[in-house]
């Protein structure tokens, strides 16, 4: 069976369709867009709040037959753009779960990955604390996506988690070799302290592209 590959493209606000389109023209069924924000890299830009700029977070699960050909279509689309325009992240996805099916494909991520995606989900105002963590051990910056959960204090728990409203999801590329820093770091922060405040895994990307012009 087909594998499939998430493509996570993020770029300026309202450019989500320069990225949308693309990718239904080279075979895309489609995607979702969130809103996020990103934090700059450098710590005194973050501090001064310049740093921060409203960032579209598009997401695209491609069979893996026909990733290349959208992700190629992304790049070109993007090509005129300015330099640092975006990045796209494409990481592995085991499973697809559609209403009454299941499908998906066997096949395993290189081991061998350069670069991690770091997510972490934790509760609204802590993202930035995470982000300053996470810089301390070596990461670059992030981008933050606003979240909402669905549980009440009755309600399943997720890992152990209730997923309640307003929660923060950030997102971070590092190199291979920083991921365990990066995760630890964010562990030992005191706002994640207490049982169920928070989640941090890690999934390693295939590939990761800087979009716009070299």
């Amino acid at each position: 069976m087909n594998g499939y590959t998430l493509l996570i493209s993020v770029v300026p606000h309202n450019k989500a369709e320069l990225i949308s389109d693309a990718a239904v023209s080279a075979g895309s069924f489609g995607g979702t867009v969130l809103m996020g924000r990103r934090i700059s890299s450098s710590p005194v830009m973050a501090a001064l709040g310049l740093g921060e700029s409203t960032r579209d977070v598009v997401m695209i699960l491609a069979q893996n037959s026909t990733k290349e050909n959208i992700s190629r279509a992304i790049k070109e689309a993007a090509g005129s753009e300015r330099a640092g325009f975006g990045v796209l992240i494409e990481t592995g996805a085991s499973q697809m779960l559609k209403t009454g099916t299941i499908t998906g494909g066997t096949e395993q991520m290189s081991q061998n990955c350069k670069k991690e995606l770091i997510t972490v989900i934790l509760n609204k105002g802590y993202a930035d604390d995470a982000m300053a963590a996470a810089r301390k051990a070596g990461a670059g910056g992030g981008t933050v996506i606003n979240a909402r959960g669905t549980a009440r204090e009755d309600d399943a728990k997720f890992f152990g988690m209730h997923i309640v409203p307003e929660k923060e999801m950030l997102m971070i590329v590092v190199d291979e070799d920083k991921k365990d820093a990066v995760l630890e770091a964010v562990r030992s922060l005191d706002c994640l302290s207490v049982p169920g405040s928070g989640i941090a895994f890690s999934s390693s990307v295939n590939e990761f592209s800087l979009l716009g012009k070299a």
